[in-house]
């Protein structure tokens, strides 16, 4: 091989790179969508929560250091969606979780319970290795 075709193979080796980049550019994105989820209980609630407040239908989840198992959820409605958080798209409502607080909870699902305890937000963090009775705690 002269020196010549060493310059032939270069666009060969380019544009499979650039596909390679592209593809998981692409898979990169499908996979953060999944990240975390909510529910329809969730979203329903959080629409109906949004709508007396006079807010947009986005819930806050974020994670903060206490409780009694190390770290605790922490739920609002967001005045703003940051550009870097995390989007969870639910039936008529949204979940946006930021960067830092994705960590503890990746894979979390979000949902909306009403049992004889009261009514509240639950999360099923796969990650929490122990959590508190109330399910407002945990540590990882």
């Amino acid at each position: 091989m002269g020196a010549g075709s060493g310059n032939a193979a270069a666009p060969f080796l380019y544009l499979p790179y650039l596909t390679f980049e592209r593809d998981l550019a692409y898979i990169g994105h499908m996979i953060e969508t999944q990240v975390i989820s909510m529910t329809d209980n969730a979203a329903r609630r959080v629409a109906e929560i949004a709508a007396k407040l006079g807010k947009p239908p986005v819930l806050r989840l974020s994670v903060e250091g206490g409780g009694c198992s190390g770290f605790q959820y922490k739920f609002g409605m967001a005045d703003t969606v940051e550009a870097d958080d995390i989007r969870a798209e639910g039936v008529g409502a949204s979940l946006v979780v930021d960067p830092v607080s994705l960590d503890l909870v990746r894979g979390s699902a979000i949902d909306f319970v009403e049992s004889l305890g009261g009514k509240s937000f639950q999360v099923t963090n796969p990650q929490a290795q122990a959590g508190c009775g109330c399910g407002s705690s945990f540590s990882v």
